[in-house]
């Protein structure tokens, strides 16, 4: 009863109060008392900003990426003010206040606003350029066979409908300079080649890619360079306007730390009336970016938490952010990569990579490796078994400490040995 009891007043208290006349100032920043700099236990106090299951050891983050509570708290109470005002926020300041989102990543991202959208993934930014791109038969694009598939996939649609033609190559797990990833792609272009797919980070492996050196090749053979930043945005310091790529596409729920479903594509300004759009669209001129934006209704209050989840990387800084990143895949690969049995899949040379890297064991298969990690030693990681890489997939986060990777090094160690 007075659970019951409680709810009644509450829902009364809720009724009582004025109409919002519009959304909270989005530019407010999040209090900032849990970033305490300079001290000794920094990360531990970044940690204690997480709401972490207990039952296992997340070394998955690459996929989504768990909001830290400052971040879910202010989104959470974006959620309620949306629903408490329903159409009311949707005819007023939605696009009003997306447009605010979008003007602080293009800040974050070094881009203009007018070249960017919000997305919802990455594999909706790619694809809208893949399947925009006015295709004739015989036109040529290039890729790796280490792209990320949903991308492959739609490429292989195109071919099928238009008559292009898809090239593969195949990347190095551990490339001798920047000029062999280049000349793998330049010596795949021909006279018919329209576009080169790129992966900022390689998402099974980490390596990353020296994205403006192939921009710069494949520009001065007239061919456009479409990158994949998935796993870039938020997890290592750079400018999309340094990269000197045509397209960009990214998932802001990994390592920014958004809600799931919000992305961003980028589109060179003398690019996007070239594009056709996903879904109809005759709203906007055809040099408008917002022509390939028309999704229909989305979750809007994620919108608002881009701000919550910018406001909180400032905080910490990207410098900072990358350098612990990297700090901790370098802390527990140099323990390993000597250990006999132990295939480390990821490039030995620090700045190829960050977060991410991927290591497997002789004689078992990815998929068992993953299992007995999870089920013996409680450690939850991802089976990654094509494009001659085979292992298990590491993306730890900030929140991640030094003691959780002892673990997963003596687990790595002992089923070795075994």
């Amino acid at each position: 009863m007075n659970s019951k009891r409680n709810f009644l007043k509450s829902l009364l208290l809720t009724a009582s109060l004025p109409l919002t006349i519009k959304a909270k100032n989005i530019m407010e920043e999040l209090p900032n008392e849990w970033i305490k700099e300079g001290t000794d236990d920094y990360w531990q106090t970044i940690r204690s900003d997480y709401k972490l299951k207990p039952d296992y050891i997340n070394l998955e983050n690459g996929y989504y990426s768990i909001l830290a509570q400052p971040v879910l708290e202010a989104y959470l109470k974006d959620l309620q003010m949306v629903n408490m005002e329903g159409s009311y926020y949707m005819r007023t300041v939605q696009y009003e206040n997306k447009q605010k989102s979008k003007e602080r990543l293009a800040e974050l991202l070094g881009c203009n606003a007018e070249e960017l959208i919000i997305t919802r993934n990455t594999t909706e930014s790619l694809d809208t350029i893949i399947s925009g791109i006015d295709w004739k038969p015989g036109d040529e694009a290039i890729m790796a066979e280490q792209d990320y598939g949903s991308m492959l996939d739609m490429f292989k649609q195109q071919a099928n409908r238009f008559g292009m033609v898809n090239k593969l190559i195949s990347l190095p797990l551990n490339p001798i300079n920047d000029e062999e990833i280049i000349k793998l792609y330049e010596n795949a272009i021909t006279s018919k080649t329209k576009l080169i797919m790129i992966c900022h980070m390689i998402n099974i492996t980490g390596q990353i890619l020296p994205v403006k050196k192939i921009c710069d090749m494949a520009h001065s053979k007239g061919v456009e360079v479409m990158v994949d930043g998935a796993h870039a945005v938020s997890h290592i310091d750079f400018k999309i306007s340094e990269l000197n790529c045509d397209y960009y596409g990214s998932s802001l729920h990994k390592w920014l730390g958004v809600p799931l479903g919000v992305g961003i594509l980028y589109v060179r300004k003398e690019k996007i009336k070239t594009i056709w759009p996903l879904f109809g669209e005759y709203g906007f001129k055809e040099e408008d970016i917002k022509k390939l934006n028309h999704t229909g209704t989305i979750s809007v209050a994620s919108d608002i938490a881009i701000n919550h989840a910018i406001d909180y990387q400032k905080n910490i800084g990207i410098k900072r952010k990358e350098e612990r990143l990297r700090f901790l895949q370098n802390y527990w690969t140099s323990k390993i990569k000597n250990v006999k049995k132990i295939i480390l899949n990821t490039p030995l040379d620090p700045q190829r990579s960050c977060a991410i890297a991927n290591v497997g064991i002789e004689g078992i298969k990815p998929a068992e490796l993953a299992k007995i990690l999870l089920q013996k030693y409680k450690i939850w990681t991802v089976a990654i078994d094509s494009s001659n890489v085979h292992g298990v997939r590491i993306t730890p986060q900030l929140y991640t400490t030094t003691n959780e990777l002892d673990k997963f090094v003596n687990a790595l160690k002992e089923i070795a040995a075994s």
